[in-house]
């Protein structure tokens, strides 16, 4: 009798497990919409050549060519509010956002989970791992995720300077290093080994009058780098130079519009095309274009109306695409940016 009665409990209690199982492991299906919200800030192309729009109130968009999905917290996003957005080597995607400190949302194809991180002195550079940024409130802190392991790590004390920061965007450059747009002090070089540093005062325009933060990093076709300004930076390797130079700060592209005033002073993203050409996105005078030579401007508009940009993202078969605030996503056809409509 002993036996049996423990033999029923264990296929009872195996027929639980595998049940939950099941449901954990459940497929996440979204609700297929006919268009995007209003707010896609961040736009994404993963290997299988799908898009992913990010959205800061109502989640992230899959748009497989065909359908457009739609998937929030009720589907088991972290947070309504996505502002990255990656992929890793297996396929599984990755959703960051401001709004949710020490965690992030991973997704296999299937299902959502969580990450969660752990703060970590442990500072690594390799070629595998994933940076995210760290949510807003001055904590001056970054993930870095190595598969395994989500490590929430914060910078040592800049030298000479100490104003409580955040991390506004992460670039990898062509030789393996990570550089880190703050606000408010600087863009900061890890190299797996040391911390350099280009304090906010020189590159913002503004200098005492106050910046948005560095949001952009860019490394052009020579090598150079753009901080979301309109000059740029040659950068030193201290040892090749046997001295403490790490960078040269170049003649501005201000005014090659054949205007005085430029307005590429503080842009909020950029990116190189194919043709080796740099974009810049400005918050509300449209997109501009640097070919080496002169800067051509793309007036961005919704009934005639200047509408405020967030991103620019150049996807796997190098076309453009905008995020805006309020006004969706927009692709560009050669000529002019238009409105992404399903």
């Amino acid at each position: 009798m002993s036996v049996l009665i423990l033999l029923i409990l264990f296929t009872s209690c195996n027929g639980q497990s595998q049940r939950e199982q099941l449901k954990s492991e459940r497929i996440v299906k979204g609700d297929t919409v006919p268009d995007l919200g209003k707010n896609i800030m961040v736009v994404y192309q993963d290997s299988k050549k799908i898009y992913w729009f990010g959205s800061w109130e109502t989640g992230v968009y899959k748009y497989d060519g065909k359908t457009l999905v739609n998937f929030t917290v009720e589907n088991g996003l972290l947070n309504n509010r996505i502002d990255e957005i990656k992929e890793d080597k297996f396929g599984n995607i990755y959703f960051a956002s401001a709004n949710t400190t020490s965690k992030i949302s991973k997704f296999n194809g299937k299902t959502f989970t969580t990450l969660t991180a752990v703060p970590s002195e442990d500072w690594n550079l390799e070629a595998t791992d994933m940076w995210f940024r760290y949510s807003y409130g001055n904590e001056g802190k970054v993930y870095r995720y190595d598969g395994v392991t989500l490590f929430e790590l914060k910078f040592p004390k800049p030298p000479n300077l100490s104003n409580p920061f955040d991390i506004y965007c992460i670039y990898r450059d062509r030789k393996g290093n990570i550089w880190f747009g703050t606000n408010p002090v600087g863009v900061c070089r890890y190299d797996g080994k040391s911390f350099e540093w280009i304090t906010e005062e020189d590159v913002t325009e503004f200098r005492n009058e106050g910046a948005n933060g560095v949001r952009s990093i860019t490394e052009d076709k020579n090598g150079d780098f753009w901080f979301n300004t309109e000059y740029r930076y040659s950068i030193y390797d201290s040892l090749t130079l046997k001295s403490n130079k790490l960078y040269t700060r170049h003649e501005s592209i201000g005014g090659l519009d054949g205007k005085k005033d430029s307005n590429l002073d503080e842009y909020l993203s950029s990116v190189i095309d194919n043709n080796n050409n740099l974009w810049f996105v400005t918050y509300l005078d449209g997109v501009w274009k640097y070919d080496g030579s002169k800067v051509t401007h793309y007036p961005v508009q919704d009934n005639s109306a200047d509408i405020s940009l967030f991103s620019i993202y150049k996807d796997n078969y190098g076309d453009l695409w905008l995020g805006t605030h309020e006004n969706g996503a927009y692709k560009f056809n050669g000529v002019a940016f238009e409105k992404f409509i399903k």
